[in-house]
């Protein structure tokens, strides 16, 4: 059975940082590329960032510079640095395939405050 838990969130000032994961079970995760994606209260589930299974990455405009998109294939885990944090980061962070082909984890709540 496919699962994806996503860890690591929590509430952080204005221009700090966190580093959020995810571990993946139930499938060949170093086969996948992999992504993150957001989730404002009330608004639409967002990219964030993507890497793929060689390792390229590609940035949503609005975190290019300050988050960090990594995985480890031994650790069947895909992490996401956010630096520079901004009250605007705010969101209820995901990951999945690069296609958002798996059934979504439960997320983890990432809170920036002014």
């Amino acid at each position: 059975q496919v699962q994806l838990v996503e860890s690591g969130g929590g509430l952080v000032q204005a221009g700090g940082s966190l580093r959020v994961s995810c571990v993946v079970s139930g499938w060949i995760f170093s086969i996948y590329n992999m992504g993150w994606y957001r989730q404002a209260p009330g608004k639409q589930r967002d990219f964030v960032a993507s890497i793929t299974n060689r390792g390229m990455t590609n940035y949503a405009h609005s975190v290019k510079g300050r988050f960090t998109i990594s995985r480890d294939n031994s650790k069947n885990t895909v992490y996401l640095q956010m630096n520079s944090l901004k009250p605007e980061d705010t969101a209820v962070y995901y990951c999945n395939t690069d296609t958002r082909s798996m059934n979504w984890g439960q997320g983890t709540q990432v809170t920036v405050s002014s």
